[in-house]
């Protein structure tokens, strides 16, 4: 019998695109799959001047990526997923924004759609294997019988921090050709294939964020939806209860910032944390943002079963954050774990990640409650 195809998610970037010609180039049978997720020309008074540059998933990247696919002679298809992304990964960003939490959208995006529909759409195509773009290595491990995740060999793409939602089911079915290759590897192989994107540039923003201005996208999708804004003006206040200022609304801050607070106190001030039920913004100086412990919820465990006691680790709390040493405690509630940090950290923020590392092995994740 034939091997069944390899679903490739093609973004129309130089990543996946590498990934889809060079297992064709191993002699795989491949079918190439963009996931439509956002109409770029929704929300036009959001669009940026130039139109598509530094964003995923847009309508050049659609076409840069059935132009590969031409190039490499593999059957393309353009999966819509625009209602499940937006029931999944957009308005539950909106909601957390708005209860004064900082949320992770392209985590969202990973969990429930990237690698859970895509993986239903494989099915349609008969595809066992999925293989994605991501800078991420697994590995089945013989002794506990379990799909280990583990950092990239590029450690500045590293793209792990994202992905501790993964499952093992999930895991199981999915390659990452680039785990073991450094971008300019990545470059040098696209130009030596001559792929139309050898030399595209990385996308940046969120994309359906234009130019990371999350409140502008917030007020414009509340009025495309037609959902009347609350109230949300509130007092901007230090940590010892004096009232600096007022506020539009707490989803224009998160924990750490310090510019755009719109108060002038000669002082350097940061905020220290966010309250959507009284409307509240705390502001503090630097020694105020650091925090020793907390506890990560929703926990996803995926190189172990889970934590009986408590073990060490490498505890990361944003993607650009140096994983820092900690020791993870179990709870009484098994979906929870402490995390107590050798020092404290800055910034600790309430709806993103923390990722527990051992070296290069992705032990779980879940989210700073």
């Amino acid at each position: 019998m034939p091997e069944p195809p390899i679903a490739v998610a093609m973004s129309g970037g130089v990543d996946s695109s590498t990934v889809a010609a060079l297992l064709v180039r191993q002699g795989h049978s491949i079918v190439g799959m963009t996931m439509q997720l956002w109409n770029q020309r929704r929300l036009p008074e959001l669009a940026p001047e130039t139109s598509g540059h530094g964003r995923c998933c847009s309508l050049d990247d659609v076409y840069d990526a059935r132009r590969v696919a031409e190039q490499v002679g593999i059957p393309y298809y353009v999966v819509n997923f625009e209602k499940q992304f937006e029931e999944q990964v957009v308005q539950p960003f909106v909601d957390e924004y708005l209860a004064g939490r900082t949320p992770i959208p392209c985590t969202l995006c990973n969990n429930y759609i990237k690698f859970d529909r895509f993986l239903e759409m494989a099915d349609a195509v008969g595809a066992h294997h999925i293989a994605t773009g991501h800078y991420a290595r697994v590995r089945f491990d013989e002794t506990s019988g379990r799909y280990q995740l583990l950092r990239a060999r590029d450690d500045t793409k590293d793209q792990t921090y994202f992905l501790f939602g993964l499952t093992q089911k999930q895991l199981a079915r999915t390659l990452f050709p680039l785990g073991e290759m450094v971008k300019p590897e990545v470059r040098e192989l696209a130009r030596e294939m001559d792929l139309a994107v050898a030399d595209k540039g990385d996308s940046q923003e969120i994309c359906f964020v234009p130019n990371g201005d999350y409140a502008a996208f917030m007020s414009a999708y509340m009025r495309d939806k037609g959902i009347a804004p609350k109230a949300t003006s509130g007092s901007i206040v230090t940590t010892d209860g004096r009232t600096l200022g007022e506020h539009q609304g707490v989803h224009h801050f998160t924990v750490g910032q310090r510019k755009g607070l719109g108060i002038a106190t000669g002082e350097a001030l940061y905020v220290i944390s966010t309250n959507a039920q009284s409307q509240q913004v705390v502001v503090g100086g630097n020694d105020d943002l650091l925090c020793g412990r907390f506890v990560a919820k929703q926990v996803n465990w995926i190189s172990i079963a889970g934590v009986d006691e408590q073990r060490s680790a490498q505890v990361k709390i944003r993607n650009r954050h140096a994983a820092a040493p900690a020791t993870l405690r179990p709870t009484a509630d098994p979906t929870c774990v402490e995390v107590v940090f050798e020092q404290p950290q800055r910034a600790v923020t309430p709806g993103q990640g923390a990722v527990f590392y051992d070296g290069d092995l992705v032990l779980g994740g879940g989210w700073i409650g």
